[in-house]
């Protein structure tokens, strides 16, 4: 048994399109999808570049996971929590 990950650029509405792909191919057990991040989690027995393959068929964007989208989410997270607004107060900045 055999466990890929992908990322794939999805809306919430193309997981349904991902989970109807993937269930053409046999073997394959598990599927899990994580928005947030775009990855997507295969368990099963197809070769892996026969998952991508059908994912592409169905007309979603996907290559393999790397190490490199790790280091991506975490910026993103990391620049949205310093992004966050700062509570304002009109009397700290008039004494």
């Amino acid at each position: 048994m055999e466990t890929v990950e992908m990322k794939v650029e999805m809306a919430g509405i193309h997981e349904k399109r991902l989970r109807k792909c993937l269930s053409k191919l046999k073997g394959i057990e598990k599927v899990e999808v994580d928005g947030k991040s775009e990855k997507v989690t295969v368990t099963g027995c197809p070769h892996r570049n026969k998952i991508l393959k059908a994912v592409r068929r169905g007309g979603l964007r996907a290559d393999f996971w790397s190490p490199q989208n790790e280091l991506l989410l975490l910026n993103a997270y990391a620049s949205s929590a310093a992004a966050a607004p700062f509570p304002f107060n009109n009397f700290t900045f008039f004494f």
